[in-house]
């Protein structure tokens, strides 16, 4: 897969000055990208308040989405983060004294346990599926506490801590045979993995177009089986969820009939701008593609850290992420040194963060491992 990023490398203009392991945090900037930061300057520039151009802009952004996970686009909600999908989610469900527990598990992402331990103020039960010994989840915990009062289980496709590939098909199955629904939170993954809704088997998705995705902050998206949507009807709402926007109706709530519902208010137009650039980058190379030189860079890196003799904290697993997490002593430390010497990278949980998308290359993995072995002194 050496051709993937020969043929994009040149695309993301710090590649050109900066070993950047970083999409963890935030894609690498394109051209596109900025291309179409200053499309939207020059939009709102000639044209003043192009309404109708920037509602338009919302459903590309839809449909993206909606070919990125192999969805309809009449079954994805364009947010605003994935904290507010969570948070809509979570007000729309039909909670009753037989179905009061929310389950979560400790290798999420801090705002669901948030979103959810929130609700304890409502009544509600929060459960926690903890860390097995291996680093991943507890899939016999998770047994345990899924149970018939349960009513939404929600879990990372991979960890932001450690890199953990989550068992997606053992926990939807799980909230399934125990009547409960599943969300997943793909932030981690989709963009360097390749995911349909359909064969995921979950009820609902969401991601964001901050990380592999190749964009910047303030879009994200929610993805809801179809059969499910007109059973949930959100109580944090907005115009922009409303059967129709235009209406103006101080005085009705009409939740729109497809996703749209769990949308919110004014769209950040500016980010959306660029989400569509980052996704037209993602669909084009193809999730599958990347996903392959993701998995062969990845499988590399493990190795070698291995053969110098770190800790890698990332569970082994059939199916490795884009994400390897390194033990170190001072974790912090290691990203300021390596930052130094231009390798970007980031720290979470003690651990050092590596991750890799379609334009990083086997010159990254040589110039990171040399550096991390003259770190030592920050390992222990």
């Amino acid at each position: 897969m050496a051709d993937l990023p020969r043929r994009w490398r040149r695309r993301f203009p710090i590649l050109e000055h900066t070993t950047y392991l970083n999409s963890c945090s935030q894609g690498a900037l394109s051209d596109r990208v900025r291309a179409a930061y200053a499309r939207y300057l020059e939009d709102w520039d000639e044209l003043g308040s192009p309404w109708d151009l920037w509602v338009g802009k919302e459903v590309e952004a839809r449909e993206a989405f909606a070919r990125l996970v192999g969805a309809r686009p009449d079954e994805v909600a364009v947010t605003g983060s994935v904290s507010h999908a969570v948070s809509t989610v979570v007000s729309a469900l039909p909670i009753e004294e037989s179905r009061d527990t929310l389950v979560y598990t400790a290798l999420d992402f801090p705002t669901v346990g948030q979103i959810f331990w929130a609700q304890e103020r409502r009544g509600l039960r929060i459960v926690e599926i903890p860390e097995g010994p291996d680093g991943g989840v507890d899939l016999a915990a998770a047994d345990r506490l899924v149970d018939e009062r349960t009513a939404l289980v929600s879990f990372s496709l991979v960890s932001y801590r450690n890199g953990a590939r989550l068992p997606a098909a053992e926990l939807v199955g799980l909230a399934r045979e125990r009547g409960a629904l599943s969300l997943v939170d793909g932030y981690q993954g989709l963009g360097a993995i390749d995911v349909d809704v359909g064969d995921l088997g979950a009820d609902l998705l969401t991601g964001g177009a901050l990380k592999y995705l190749l964009a910047s902050a303030g879009v994200a998206f929610l993805w809801c089986r179809s059969e499910l949507v007109g059973r949930l009807v959100p109580t944090q709402t907005g115009w922009f969820a409303d059967e129709d926007i235009f209406a103006m109706d101080v005085h009705d709530y009409s939740p729109a009939p497809d996703a749209r519902r769990f949308q919110a208010g004014t769209p950040p137009i500016p980010s959306i701008y660029a989400a569509v650039a980052g996704l037209g980058i993602v669909n084009e190379v193809g999730t599958r593609a990347i996903e392959t030189h993701v998995e062969e860079l990845a499988r590399r890196l493990v190795e070698e850290l291995e053969e110098l003799g770190a800790t890698v904290a990332t569970p082994k697993s059939p199916q490795v992420g884009p994400l390897v997490a390194v033990r170190c002593g001072d974790a912090e430390g290691l990203v300021t040194a390596l930052r130094g010497e231009g390798i970007v990278t980031s720290a979470r949980d003690g651990n050092l963060r590596v991750s890799l998308h379609l334009y990083n290359d086997d010159t990254d993995l040589d110039r990171f491992l040399t550096a991390f072995s003259a770190h030592r002194t920050y390992w222990g």
